[in-house]
């Protein structure tokens, strides 16, 4: 996993619930990189498991709402990374909808290494597309919590169904609908 994800993730749990915590989820958590991190550096998913843990038992928030909160969180730290992304005429279904013949693509010109999930897109109208994720990671809270970021960051209103197609979290298919009343 890149370390740019850790890095910002250390720093939302900073900004969110100090860096005494921050430090505390840190030092306590079982680290082969000792918590050390650099964004362009990669470390093994099994230490953002062990933070996002560590963080649930020290705040008492399920780790599930973590990863959301932690997606929602880094979609708006995207626009300031990767401006080039972003047009001006664009939404949040169409965001979507160029994550895999797009956005990835350029994600691994910038980090060759990046093992990012899969999704399977599905444009069904102009307000609504299907998502379908794919990942060994399981990380499909985080990607509602960028799903959910991405349409603050456009401004607009959406619903999000979540199915779980794998029963150990490997496949979740999202439907988001613009428009609706969403979180």
């Amino acid at each position: 996993m890149k370390g740019m994800v850790f890095t910002e993730f250390l720093e939302m749990v900073e900004d969110r619930f100090g860096y005494s915590t921050a430090d505390k989820i840190v030092s306590e958590s079982p680290l082969g990189s000792n918590g050390i991190y650099t964004a362009v550096g990669t470390y093994p998913h099994g230490e953002m498991l062990s933070l996002v843990g560590r963080l649930s038992e020290v705040t008492g928030i399920e780790a599930s709402g973590l990863f959301y909160q932690f997606g929602k969180h880094l979609f708006g730290r995207f626009h300031s990374m990767y401006p080039s992304f972003f047009s001006a005429d664009m939404n949040a279904l169409d965001f979507h909808a160029r994550i895999e013949n797009y956005i990835h693509p350029e994600v691994f010109k910038l980090y060759p290494d990046a093992e990012l999930p899969r999704f399977v897109i599905t444009r069904e109208s102009v307000d609504v597309l299907v998502m379908e994720y794919i990942s060994g990671r399981k990380m499909h809270d985080f990607a509602e919590g960028l799903i959910h970021g991405c349409a603050a960051h456009f401004k607009e209103t959406v619903s999000v169904r979540k199915e779980v197609i794998s029963e150990d979290g490997s496949r979740v298919k999202f439907t988001i609908s613009r428009g609706a009343d969403g979180n």
